[in-house]
Formats: structure tokens, sequence, C-alpha cells
């Protein structure tokens, strides 16, 4: 019979089984829980009542996290040469077009995010085989096909993220470090589930947010009371 290390009884002394705390409480506790040496990530999964399966219910969206992810985004700007440059001062990490389809073509995917324009999508359509896959392929709905290519790095630089249900219903995605302050944590993870309650499908009937849990990485999971979430 296995027996319990030194921080997992430590975490199970601080998390009531069962137990359904606030998105505030969960804030603060996730960090007391997580012991990990490195700056862990934290993560955030909402289980909704839709049937992606149904275009009428699928929910997909972007947000701008008010503190950022504390990640480094690499990001790679594909557009047109006279957009080069406001590309390049808005802080993207790699400009140009031609020479980084080929590149993407022969295998390199070494980036976060991919921004373009829609002028150029038309050379992207063949890379979807490679860039579909990995979740890079630029769509007009998560604001990276934009004419506007140097306000759209900025604003993924500065902590916007692109999310979407998965085919069992969960939104799964990081909004932040455990370094981060309880304060920061919670508006991350507030503005986040409130973005997700502003997407409700009208064809989505009886409970909506079925279930929120907040962890960090190798964490254990905190649930979160869905009411205490959207109040």
């Amino acid at each position: 019979m296995s027996t319990l290390t030194k921080n997992r009884k430590s975490v199970a002394e601080k998390v009531e089984a069962g137990k359904l705390y606030t998105l505030k409480e969960a804030s603060s506790l996730v960090k007391e829980i997580t012991t990990t040496k490195f700056d862990a990530s934290v993560d955030i999964d909402v289980r909704l009542g839709v049937d992606p399966r149904k275009a009428n219910q699928m929910v997909r969206g972007v947000v701008s996290l008010p503190n950022g992810t504390g990640k480094v985004t690499r990001v790679l700007a594909l557009c047109t040469a006279d957009q080069e440059a406001a590309a390049k001062s808005a802080g993207a990490d790699y400009v140009g077009l031609d020479e980084y389809i080929e590149k993407i073509k022969g295998g390199w995917t070494d980036v976060d995010v991919i921004i373009t324009m829609p002028s150029c999508m038309g050379k992207l359509g063949p890379l979807g085989r490679i860039l579909g896959p990995r979740g890079l392929m630029p769509n007009p709905k998560s604001g990276t096909v934009t004419m506007d290519v140097a306000k759209a790095v900025k604003e993924v630089k500065q902590g916007k993220i692109d999310f979407k249900v998965d085919k069992t219903g969960i939104i799964h995605t990081s909004i932040g470090k455990v370094s981060f302050t309880p304060e920061q944590i919670y508006e991350n993870a507030k503005e986040f589930v409130s973005t997700i309650q502003k997407l409700r499908p009208a064809a989505a009937k009886g409970t909506y947010m079925k279930s929120i849990f907040l962890s960090s990485t190798m964490s254990a999971g905190i649930k979160v009371d869905p009411k205490s979430a959207v109040e």
C-alpha cells in the first residue's frame, strides 16, 4: 500500500473533499497547494452543458486577461512587406511571408501564435494539415486574421488568448502563473469565466456551466462554485 508523501499530506489537509470553493478562495488556495520548484501554470477547466457536435452550440472566443498569461508567447506575423516594420515594432518574434511558409512546409512550427492578413490566407491553405492539428492555423474568429497585424500582435503579447470547447464539452486553458498574486489569478479567472458566460449559445438548454476546476501544473484540482464565478 502506497503512503502519502509529506507534500501530498499537506495538500490533502488544505483541500476539503467534495467542498465547493468560491473563485476567490480557489485563487488563493491554488498557490498554497502547489509544491513544484518551478513557476507552475494556473489552469482552469470549465465543463459546459452544450453539445459541441451541433454548430449552434459551439462555444469559441477570445479574451484579454487583465494580468496577462505570465508566459512568453512566440508570435509569427505572416504579412506583406508594408506591414513588416509595424509588426516587428509591436513585438512579433518572426516577421515575413514566403520564407516562413517554406519553413513551415519543411516542418518548422516553433511558434505559439500565427497572425496573418486576409490577402495572405490563400498561401496558408496548403499548410492546414501542418498547422491545424497544432492549433496554429489563423482564424478570423480568434482575431489572428486581420488587416491590423500590429494591433493583433500587441494584444497577443499582452495576454490575449483564444479558446474553444472540446468534443467533450470542456474548455481548458492557462490563465496565469503561481507566482501571480491571488488577486491577479482571481481577476484573470473572473474575466475568462465572464467571457464564456457572455458566449452562451441560445440553443443551450438547462445548466450552462456545469463545473469549474482551478489547478496548477501537477496540483490537485479545486472545485469552484460556478455561481461565485459569474456573480
